[in-house]
């Protein structure tokens, strides 16, 4: 199994990312990347997975269609993943959904086997939750459109991280790969990267993955840069290091087989100590590189 795929080494159909279940060799998490012109659309059957449609760059509108009847959600979006929260759509499973955009764009379609069929619903820029996790050269910003809490899914967790420039995120080291209740949950993760570049030179960065156990063996030591995938099965995974000079953004799609939709880890023990040095520094003054909108009133 190959756990680092450089961009356009994913590619499928109309996706210039495409990780299914199938592909990856696990049984939950998908993540695509659609990239369309202006005017562009494209229509995919969800299948058995529920799906959360971010904007990464550009603005679309999301139609679903099944026995249940017809919505359509319009996504404003944002210029790209360093200017702003975007709004984004959720669609359940077995629907027909159409994604259209009259600007052209960039938009991930996040997704995971599911059982419940849910509503599809509008999920607006200003109510995804914005927190600063860590401290010190640890500190990064986390845009919490898809956590578990924050909005319902029933099986899919989604959420965005930026790490500024020369800064550690993942870290310390966690997994999320052994069934204890109330400790740990059991959860595929799939990472989708992204990078500032600086007058004209691309950015780049650095993900490990390592094995946490007898049948826990995904080992990665990988560059990554603009397009780039990680899958991690299993194993503890972190830090995440963005280059100086260059902020880093990555994707995170998670989902698996519990009962209950959680993001519960366990801290790698040689380096868990890191989180009782964060309260004696302060948060990169780089952070937040932005805020959700204010609600209108």
């Amino acid at each position: 199994m190959t756990f680092h795929l450089p961009a356009g080494k994913a590619l499928g159909g109309p996706y210039v990312v495409d990780v299914t279940p199938e592909k990856a060799g696990w049984s939950h998490s998908s993540l695509r990347i659609l990239e369309l012109p202006p005017g562009g659309t494209h229509t995919f059957e969800t299948g058995d997975s529920e799906w959360i449609v971010v904007p990464l760059s550009g603005g679309c509108t999301v139609a679903a269609n099944d026995d249940f009847g017809h919505d359509t959600f319009e996504l404003t979006g944002r210029a790209d993943v360093f200017s702003g929260v975007s709004d984004f759509a959720y669609v359940p499973r077995d629907a027909r959904t159409t994604v259209t955009s009259t600007g052209g764009g960039r938009f991930a379609l996040t997704g995971a086997r599911c059982t419940r069929r849910l509503p599809a619903r509008y999920g607006p820029a200003e109510s995804v939750p914005v927190e600063l996790r860590g401290t010190g050269n640890c500190s990064r910003q986390v845009n919490n459109f898809g956590a578990a809490g924050v909005f319902d899914c029933d099986k899919l967790i989604a959420v965005e991280v930026i790490t500024p420039g020369g800064n550690w995120s993942s870290f310390p080291p966690h997994k999320h790969d052994e069934h204890r209740p109330g400790e740990e949950s059991v959860l595929e993760e799939i990472y989708y990267f992204e990078f500032a570049g600086h007058d004209g030179i691309p950015g780049l960065g650095y993900q490990r993955v390592s094995p946490s156990g007898p049948g826990r063996d995904t080992d990665v030591l990988a560059e990554v840069r603009d397009g780039d995938v990680v899958l991690i099965p299993d194993g503890w995974h972190g830090p995440s290091m963005a280059t100086p000079g260059h902020h880093m953004y990555y994707l995170n799609v998670m989902a698996g087989p519990e009962d209950e939709r959680a993001w519960l880890i366990c801290d790698h023990p040689d380096h868990a100590w890191i989180r009782g040095t964060w309260p004696d520094q302060p948060v990169d003054p780089r952070l937040p590189l932005y805020t959700a909108p204010e609600r209108s009133r």
